[in-house]
């Protein structure tokens, strides 16, 4: 399917057109090619093709979808997708005004998108790539195709531009965290002495799918054991549970940790908790548009360094979106293996941060709070905000 250009082609562009206009200015981009599943998807106003949303292998290849974005020029995007997309179209349009659905592997929607680049007379321009989600043979046949073109790496700038959260984006991270916090509180109380770890793995499974969202992962401990996987350990009475869970709703995350026990917390658990809780509370003192990141990180760091439980504690916030890990990066490979690059930048409202403490006690086993809160102009709004005592 080829569609051209009209006149009307471009009055519904999902995205606010001047910012990414300006980050790409900035990153001195004339036009954009879009290859991960996260950035297509934003680019698209939220559309991810179901038949490869778990998968990207298909025959001797794999699925490539390909936004075409030029700065300045939404009359020139195009959509280069799977040939079952067009079934997509049919029902729901999509925005942009060139569409090519005739690809089942990375050759031939690389060479789409060189022959539209070609089309609207971009062959020697700064063209932007995603670096890590650009596969080898389609980047050497574009390097081939375009060799006056300039290939810029332009990971940072769209992950700025998703750094900042339309309305809509974050109802649905908060439909997303709710979703999962009642999933696990669920899972907690449906969990009975003797149940294993992969019954109770298996359960948030149901009950996240149940309640509308995509289940992604459980990490999961019992007892004085710091070990997340599936097992067949049962629980036993009297001892801690940890429930770690990442689903999504449509595409928007929700990764949070509560904590059960079975029976009822002693003096010394009940002490425990309220000390994670101590260290989350004062990283939400300081979360507001305007504080630096690095302050709030710092200040959190400071309340549990002067902790008694700092020696086995550590804690730790990212921002959340399409993906676990975006923009806010606000620490320095702790524990994930990224730069933290907005550590002296201001938080701004609409930023979504996962603040997490996590305790490995040396008897008493794994304890860790992990909230989901969205930057304001005044402080910050929760979400999932229910549980996070002993359940």
């Amino acid at each position: 399917m080829n569609i051209a250009p009209g006149k009307n082609a471009v009055s519904n562009i999902p995205f606010d057109q001047a910012r990414v206009d300006r980050l790409m200015e900035e990153a001195g981009i004339d036009v954009l090619l879009a290859t991960s599943k996260h950035n297509t998807q934003y680019l698209l106003g939220g559309y991810k093709f179901i038949f490869f949303a778990a998968m990207d292998a298909i025959g001797h290849s794999r699925y490539l979808p390909i936004v075409v974005y030029e700065k300045g020029g939404p009359d020139h995007a195009a959509y280069i997708g799977n040939r079952m997309e067009g079934g997509e179209h049919q029902n729901n349009p999509f925005w942009t005004p060139t569409l090519h659905t005739a690809c089942w592997g990375t050759l031939d929607a690389a060479n789409l998108a060189v022959e539209h680049l070609q089309k609207i007379g971009k062959t020697g321009a700064r063209i932007g790539i995603e670096p890590g989600f650009l596969p080898s043979d389609a980047y050497t046949l574009i390097r081939k195709a375009l060799p006056e073109a300039k290939l810029i790496d332009a990971t940072d700038m769209l992950e700025r531009m998703r750094a900042i959260k339309t309305d809509a984006e974050l109802e649905k991270l908060r439909t997303a965290s709710e979703l999962i916090t009642d999933s696990m509180l669920a899972t907690i109380a449906w969990a009975r002495e003797g149940t294993t770890k992969a019954e109770m793995i298996e359960q948030i499974r149901r009950e996240e799918t149940n309640r509308g969202a995509h289940f992604e992962y459980c990490l999961l401990t019992l007892g004085s054991s710091h070990n997340r996987a599936a097992s067949p350990q049962a629980w036993k009475k009297g001892e801690v549970l940890s429930i770690d869970s990442g689903g999504n709703y449509h595409g928007y995350i929700g990764d949070l940790c509560r904590m059960g026990i079975l029976g009822e917390p002693d003096a010394e658990l009940e002490d425990l908790l309220a000390e994670v809780e101590t260290v989350q509370q004062a990283a939400f003192s300081k979360v507001k548009a305007g504080t630096l990141g690095g302050d709030m990180i710092s200040h959190a760091e400071g309340v549990l360094k002067a902790s008694k439980v700092a020696p086995y504690t550590d804690f730790f916030a990212h921002g959340m979106g399409l993906i676990t890990h975006e923009a806010p990066f606000l620490m320095t490979n702790h524990p994930v293996a990224y730069e933290g690059t907005y550590a002296a930048k201001p938080l701004e409202k609409n930023m979504v941060l996962s603040v997490e403490t996590t305790m490995l006690h040396p008897t008493r086993g794994f304890i860790k709070l992990e909230d989901t809160v969205a930057v304001t102009e005044t402080g910050y709004v929760m979400f999932g905000d229910r549980g996070r005592g002993w359940n």
